[in-house]
């Protein structure tokens, strides 16, 4: 059920109280020589393979139920060469328009990036399928016209370092389209997300339902030019994994 209509010129956030936490509860610093060592020991490969088998018809699923019309929102109007980070077994790829002329797609678990290998290979745009964390690009700077984050900035170690990452590889006026998991409006279902994220994560490869992932992306160097919350899949019971959000952000 869609909450709120696009919003349009939010003012960015502060980040000096961001707090993360990696996998085993250290904090994780999104700047300075902390996060350069956090960064060096991060891993191509990132194994979930009970997630990797369960994912794909859970995305099935939320397909039938409007999911696909989600991917089609956040992808319309992209063109250029295009980097989607998380890419998972390549849900978003039959939802590229002919007006992109590549894709760069990084997935760090084994299991889902050989299955969107294939899934690249009958897609309408040229995808090429690459191991890696979106917290540590092998990219140049400024060589993509388009960033795509879909469903997994909730689960990267450091989100803070991975929006970095992704404006440095951005050209300037270059554009994050992102369609994510987020913290809820009400005090109520930002209890529930909290409590919720003590387990999620062990369950959903490190998925955290409760992160302000709207306010982080329009605190690092990006401009927010439209955003759509909504909840999702539609439910009468409470779901901490509903509140979603769906935008478009230019890189200053």
């Amino acid at each position: 059920m869609v909450t709120g209509p696009w919003v349009s010129g939010r003012e960015p956030a502060t980040c000096a109280c961001v707090s993360l936490r990696n996998e085993d509860g250290h904090g994780v610093p999104s700047t300075g020589p902390g996060a350069v060592a956090e960064t060096a020991k991060m891993r191509n490969d990132l194994r979930h393979p009970l997630f990797a088998r369960m994912y794909p018809r859970i995305e099935a699923s939320c397909a039938k139920a409007g999911g696909g019309a989600h991917r089609d929102e956040l992808l319309d109007g992209a063109r250029g060469r295009v980097l989607e980070v998380g890419a998972g077994h390549g849900a978003n790829f039959p939802h590229y328009p002919g007006t992109v002329t590549e894709v760069v797609a990084i997935e760090p678990e084994p299991s889902l990036r050989a299955r969107a290998v294939a899934a690249g290979a009958s897609s309408q745009v040229p995808v090429s399928v690459r191991a890696g964390v979106a917290e540590s690009l092998d990219l140049e700077d400024a060589s993509f016209d388009v960033a795509v984050a879909s469903l997994v900035l909730c689960s990267v170690r450091n989100p803070v370092r991975a929006l970095a990452e992704l404006r440095r590889v951005l050209r300037p006026g270059g554009e994050l389209r992102y369609y994510e998991h987020v913290r809820g409006d009400t005090p109520g279902m930002v209890r529930f997300q909290t409590y919720a994220d003590v387990i999620w994560p062990y369950f959903a490869a490190g998925c955290h339902v409760s992160r302000p992932t709207g306010e982080w992306i329009a605190a690092s160097g990006f401009t927010v030019r439209r955003e759509r919350r909504l909840n999702f899949p539609p439910s009468k019971a409470p779901n901490p994994a509903a509140p979603h959000v769906i935008g478009l952000a230019v890189r200053d």
